[in-house]
């Protein structure tokens, strides 16, 4: 009974799964819960298994040993010494206990979950009587942490982070409830949500966010309680950006007020965030010229500031996005967190418009900027991703080139514990009587709609193979559509707009064959409408062509001219030195001839490319961008010269 009420629960509060049970505005399509599709990937699932077995682990570890739940202990008994570098190194408890809540809500851990309760019992102890929860202020009042200010919230839309910490104490006490039933970390964030929502309202306190999340959470929080007031905030603070119309503000995007933005800006991972806040909340109020203002931002994000590799944040001053079209290679910054931010951010966009192109982008930071940012083993990282290695920049904000077990600023670890365990949940979903097939993954699921249920099942080897069977099984014959998503790449668009280019068309086309036969189609907004009447064991068989693919990015890119970066499918390839003797000296034709071929042994097993130049001695090979720096320190590079 237990397991089937927690089922229940995740199925109708899920933060975009459900449908509202009244007539007030909601997502017009609703994501299938991570916990209702079941995955057997040979891509994804050991990824998934590594994020249980290894990543939560070894990170619940490492708040040990730095200090991070100490900081709570001495919280409880207000004494001591805040340990720890940053006044957000709560928010890594926090992360890990999401991503743990969504690893048992498909395998049930005893063991995992008496450890969360014992951290649980440790976080309500640190709460103050009135909700406040905020290590480096409570450890210590009269002398708190440098960043937080001497008064609560004075420093919150600058460095405090206070709401940045209530708004992942949200994500995750969402969580631990819809997997466990359990209240224990619920009735703690819920506590401090009162407490945010008599204190910042008209008259007393109208500060920005300085590092958004709390707008996410806050959604979280209205979902699951159907309490006004938690969305009503949310909308408050979001209405609260750019009352002093000050540029030097950008960097929290606090420059000018929402629905007047129309640029990327700032701190890449806040953006992303805040912008993902902005449609939850759009969605759920109705409100226009939100929707209209993080349209017009996303399309400047994704025509000028957007990188191959589906990373976004060009500097490591600031952490943020540049100019247009800035988009060094060497330099890059491309936190993890920030490619992270883009997937919720591209997915909340599919679901207020339904569009394809969302998914093109969201696809291409998951396969490339996102698992790129952690190493084979589940327990190494990098902070930021650049798309050049030459072993003189050390890009890591320690001063390192290699991977990192931790980092004294270990958002991005913790991060991947709690993104890495929901990817199933953007594989499906549906609207009325429609179903999106998003994501190409071995995996199955079943689907209710309005008067049937529906078993959907993949068989797939993408990434690597092009081939998707999906058997479409009613529980009794109906009319519905299929919406079978064609990638742009496989439409000759790489990433919607013109940052990007392939250099020649790619002339075989998509097949779709259902029971057998062949079939012409008719798209819309980027998927196969597959609209008829389905019967049980009915089976549609896609083919996506997987050529190999030379990049060309747009002519103001200036770090790109005269290069090429190699695709196949949505995999972004690179070079390292570990294949190539000399990879500077390494360059391609517009007429390279290349292979592709599947290595079982090499770096968990993928699909290399090769070639070779008539009057170059050595040949070359490119492997997928996200499986660099797993064979130690190495020379990379994306973007290849031409000859």
């Amino acid at each position: 009974m237990r397991l089937n009420y927690i089922s229940l629960i995740l199925f109708l509060t899920w933060f975009t799964s459900c449908k509202s049970q009244t007539d007030k505005p909601d997502y017009q399509i609703h994501s299938v819960p991570f916990n209702e599709v079941k995955i057997s990937d040979h891509f994804w699932l050991p990824k998934i298994e590594t994020t249980r077995e290894v990543t939560i682990p070894a990170s619940f570890a490492k708040c040990e040993e730095t200090g991070r739940v100490a900081n709570f202990v001495k919280a409880a008994e207000k004494k001591g010494k805040f340990g720890t570098t940053f006044p957000f190194d709560d928010t890594d408890i926090y992360k890990i206990i999401e991503g743990a809540s969504y690893s048992m809500s498909v395998h049930p851990d005893p063991k995992l979950d008496r450890y969360v309760d014992s951290l649980i019992v440790i976080i309500g102890k640190a709460q103050e009587a009135d909700g406040y929860l905020y290590t480096a202020r409570t450890i210590d009042p009269v002398h708190p942490h440098a960043w937080s200010g001497n008064e609560r919230w004075v420093n919150e839309s600058i460095l405090s982070h206070e709401l940045y910490n209530s708004g992942h104490l949200f994500e995750a006490a969402s969580a631990h409830f819809q997997s466990t039933g359990k209240r224990n970390f619920l009735d703690i964030a819920l506590k401090n949500a009162d407490l945010l929502s008599q204190v910042f309202t008209p008259g007393k306190r109208n500060d920005a966010p300085g590092h958004e999340i709390v707008e996410m959470g806050l959604v979280k929080l209205y979902r699951l309680t159907g309490e006004e007031k938690y969305l009503s905030l949310a909308k408050y603070f979001i209405d609260c950006r750019g009352k002093e119309n000050n540029p030097k503000n950008a960097y929290s995007q606090n420059h000018k007020p929402l629905i007047q933005q129309d640029e990327a800006v700032g701190h890449a991972v806040r953006a992303g965030y805040l912008y993902s806040g902005v449609a939850d909340v759009a969605a759920l109020t109705g409100n226009a010229a939100y929707i209209s203002a993080i349209d017009k931002i996303w399309g400047n994000m994704v025509s000028k500031k957007l990188y191959i590799t589906g990373g976004i944040g060009a500097r490591h001053d600031g952490e943020a996005f540049g100019d247009n079209y800035e988009l060094p290679n060497l330099t890059a910054y491309n936190e993890t967190c920030a490619a992270i931010a883009n997937v919720y951010w591209n997915y909340r966009m599919f679901l207020l418009h339904g569009d394809s192109k969302y998914i093109d982008v969201l696809e291409r930071s998951l396969y490339n900027g996102v698992i790129s940012g952690i190493g084979l083993d589940g327990k190494t990282f990098f902070y930021p991703n650049p798309l050049e290695c030459d072993l003189t920049y050390k890009f890591n904000s320690d001063g390192t080139l290699d991977r990192q077990p931790w980092f004294d600023c270990s958002c991005c670890p913790t991060n991947m514990c709690r993104f890495l365990p929901s990817v199933p949940g953007y594989i499906y979903a549906q609207s009325d009587n429609k179903l999106y097939v998003n994501l190409f993954v071995t995996s199955s699921s079943k689907i209710v709609l309005t008067g049937n249920q529906v078993t959907l099942t993949q068989e797939t080897q993408y990434p690597w193979d092009g081939n998707v069977k999906i058997s479409v099984s009613p529980e009794k014959t109906g009319k519905f559509a299929l919406c079978l998503r064609i990638p742009g790449w496989a439409e000759n668009q790489p990433v919607p707009g013109d940052l990007y280019a392939y250099s020649k068309p790619q002339n075989d086309s998509v097949s779709i064959k259902i029971n057998g036969k062949k079939i012409s189609f008719l798209t819309e907004k980027g998927y196969a409408l597959l609209d008829r009447e389905w019967n049980k064991q009915d089976v549609v068989n896609l083919s996506l062509p997987m050529g190999i693919r030379q990049v060309i990015a747009n002519k103001q890119v200036k770090d790109d001219l005269g290069k090429v970066a190699l695709e196949r499918g949505p995999i972004v390839y690179c070079l390292e030195a570990a294949d190539n003797k000399n990879i500077n000296d390494l360059y391609l034709s517009a007429n390279s001839e290349t292979v592709n071929g599947f290595k079982p042994e090499l770096l968990g097993g993928i699909e290399t490319i090769s070639g070779q130049e008539s009057n170059q001695k050595e040949g070359f090979t490119a492997i997928p961008y996200f499986a660099w720096n797993n064979r130690g320190i190495n020379q990379m590079k994306v973007w290849i010269p031409l000859k």
